[in-house]
């Protein structure tokens, strides 16, 4: 068994790919740009990350736009009749891209790829189309429709039918075709490669969170259905349908069986990003009362919105109004589809596969984070942390996961270079592959920051392959959850929070500190605690280690002012962290994401502040400071309330205990308790 693909570096391409390493034999061969093969050999480095054999994939040097891609000819003729499947998935999927672009790369590319599968004699050619193919039919669109007569209203649309329509009437090989609803991120780690689809939303749903309360409702129009599937499921059905046999000539429909309003899709992303929802006071069970049916298709409520949204003057104010907050007004004219798409021939042909479309309230969450954390770029438009941080070193410990992660990926989207820092290196080159394939700059070094003798080598390393060393943010850090009454046998939970905490903290800072000096300049950025400012019962071993490093910080300020060296403490809240996840009663308790905690990080870096605490922080501190009897008092119906462990919850008493707990949670938010 052999494989052609096209597209392998391509978003659903490295799944298929993966799919085909994990679940079958023999070689499979990648058309890539000679110039491209770095991303092909980082893809192959990550598919034997995963467990899988990446060197069954084997680079071949083509041009889509070439005729049969490019390929030489005695590469054709030494391959001939042994490729079993030729998979083409390498086009434009982008409603913004231009008329040239999508004819040369859907069409064109669809054609040479026929070309090549011919020559080699493949034994089915598999087109990776779109719903888009169906344009703008009203009704039911089944797998077995194609030339309905339907009008195509973009570039991206008549290159999909164009392409499709070239495979079933030029193809000499036996072929099948796919076609995928808008495509999102993976269902199990969110991962994305570009904005795309529901993604252009996200920069307005983190604007609307930032600015406005949750619970604020917005008003918003119904504009009828849409229809995601995640990435994961279209290459696990596209593999296991490619290799059923009998299915020739036949199309797939890779959709959600039940589609979604387009008002109920933003609202699901709305709800993970903790941002308001839009409630549609006339919905399409009014308007369907309208028998807007007798009326000419052209005057039809639907058809006349889009038109509009083409009129020049309409298209000028979108762009500078939703437009300047990332969306696309070309993406407005194709939120929703006119088609509804069965997929009976999918749904049987993936028959006792157990692979189905997870409900997307499952993965939102997922799909947001991600986003957040990887794909978001304001920075790169924010002129002060770009002239704060580009061309600026950045080292950050704790790297490989969680606020670290996301810090790092954020500088380096403004410039900066991090320096990655962390135990398992691994994982630290994962988040440096990642910084890279967004075109970043990053270096990792593996270090264990409770061993005081491997910062000391670090902090030598460092000194000598960098000839600035400009910003610190010590992010690494252990949290301990534990009373006073279960500590007293476990002092070691003492010496270990202090050790990472505050003495591999300052070690750190100590030995790049003559660096600094040399330079007359570097900024240390300290993440500590909201505990340090509130004193949470049970967390005696983690809020002392963090209350540490800030003296410590606060004394050595005054003695580096001459030396250019500044200092933050950033009391961070409560964050949706690795660290937090094995206590579950966190699960329900209102926490900031990664995404704004490195956010915190960021604001640091630039503006330098002395701190930067939350209004519950700053409250906590002053009610200590103040109060000091009650706020004792306070917290220690919270050491009541609050168990050691996870508590049964299978009794009144305990159903009881969670809604004070969680009553308290909201009362004191990012608080630790």
């Amino acid at each position: 068994m052999a494989y052609f693909v096209t597209g392998a570096t391509g978003f659903i391409g490295r799944y298929l790919v993966q799919e085909l390493i994990d679940n079958r034999e023999g070689e499979i061969f990648a058309l890539c740009r000679e110039s491209s093969l770095h991303r092909l050999e980082a893809l192959i480095e990550e598919w034997t990350a995963n467990g899988g054999d990446g060197d069954r994939v084997i680079p071949v040097f083509g041009d889509l736009s070439e005729p049969d891609l490019g390929i030489s000819h005695q590469w054709i003729t030494a391959h001939g009749d042994e490729i079993d499947h030729f998979f083409h998935l390498a086009a434009i999927y982008d409603m913004t891209a231009s008329d040239e672009m999508n004819e040369t790369m859907n069409v064109g590319g669809t054609r040479n790829a026929i070309g090549l599968a011919a020559r080699l004699d493949a034994g089915v050619f598999h087109q990776v189309s779109s719903v888009a193919a169906s344009g703008d039919y009203l009704g039911v669109f089944d797998e077995s429709m194609f030339d309905e007569g339907q009008r195509l209203p973009s570039a991206y649309h008549r290159t999909k039918f164009e392409s499709e329509r070239i495979v079933r009437e030029e193809a000499t090989v036996p072929w099948r075709v796919y076609r995928p609803a808008v495509v999102v991120g993976h269902s199990e780690t969110g991962a994305m490669d570009k904005i795309d689809g529901p993604y252009y939303f996200f920069p307005l749903l983190k604007r609307l969170r930032d600015n406005l309360p949750g619970w604020l409702p917005l008003v918003g129009v119904d504009l009828g259905d849409t229809n995601v599937v995640p990435v994961d499921y279209v290459a696990k059905a596209m593999d296991h349908i490619a290799h059923k046999p009998g299915l020739d000539g036949q199309a797939f429909h890779l959709v959600n069986p039940d589609p979604i309003n387009t008002v109920g899709l933003v609202n699901t992303f709305a709800s993970a990003a903790g941002a308001p929802q839009f409630a549609v006071p006339v919905d399409r069970s009014v308007t369907s009362l309208i028998p807007t049916g007798l009326l000419p298709r052209a005057l039809r409520p639907a058809n006349l919105l889009g038109a509009a949204l083409k009129l020049p003057p309409v298209h000028l104010v979108l762009s500078q109004t939703i437009g300047r907050l990332g969306v696309p007004p070309e993406v407005l004219e194709h939120v929703s589809f006119p088609s509804v798409y069965a997929s009976r021939s999918t749904q049987k042909a993936l028959s006792g596969s157990g692979i189905s479309v997870p409900d997307l309230d499952s993965y939102a969450s997922t799909l947001w984070s991600y986003w957040e954390e990887m794909l978001e770029d304001s920075i790169k438009h924010d002129a002060s942390a770009v002239k704060a941080l580009a061309g600026k070193t950045v080292v950050i410990t704790g790297a490989s996961s969680g606020i670290g992660l996301v810090t790092a990926v954020q500088v380096a989207k403004a410039g900066a270079i991090p320096i990655l820092v962390a135990r398992g290196l691994e994982k630290l080159e994962s988040t440096k592959r990642l910084i890279e394939s967004q075109g970043g700059n990053a270096h990792a070094y593996q270090c264990d920051l409770s061993d005081v003798h491997a910062i000391d080598a670090l902090t030598k390393q460092l000194s000598e392959d960098f000839d600035h060393l400009d910003f610190v943010v010590n992010n690494a850090g252990r949290s301990i959850r534990r009373s006073l009454r279960l500590s007293e046998d476990r002092f070691h939970d003492f010496e270990r929070t202090m050790q990472l905490n505050y003495f591999g903290a300052i070690r750190l800072i100590m030995g790049i500190l003559p660096k600094m000096r040399e330079q007359k300049s570097g900024h240390i950025v300290n993440i500590s605690s909201i505990g340090v400012l509130t004193s949470p019962p049970r967390f005696s071993a983690y809020v002392a280690s963090k209350a540490a490093l800030d003296a410590w910080s606060n004394v050595v300020s005054s003695e580096l002012i001459s030396d250019g060296v500044s200092f933050t403490s950033i009391h961070m809240p409560l964050v949706r962290t690795p660290m937090i996840a094995p206590t579950k009663m966190y699960d329900k308790f209102p926490a900031i994401t990664p995404g704004q905690a490195a956010s915190k990080v960021i604001k640091a870096l630039v503006d330098r502040p002395h701190e930067n605490n939350t209004k519950t922080g700053n409250l906590g501190s002053l009610a200590h400071t103040l109060a000091p009897r009650m706020a004792f008092r306070v917290l220690h119906v919270a050491y009541q309330v609050f168990p050691d462990s996870t508590a049964a919850r299978g009794d009144g008493e305990a159903a009881e205990r969670v809604s004070v707990q969680r009553a308290l949670a909201r009362a004191f938010q990012g608080v630790h308790w």
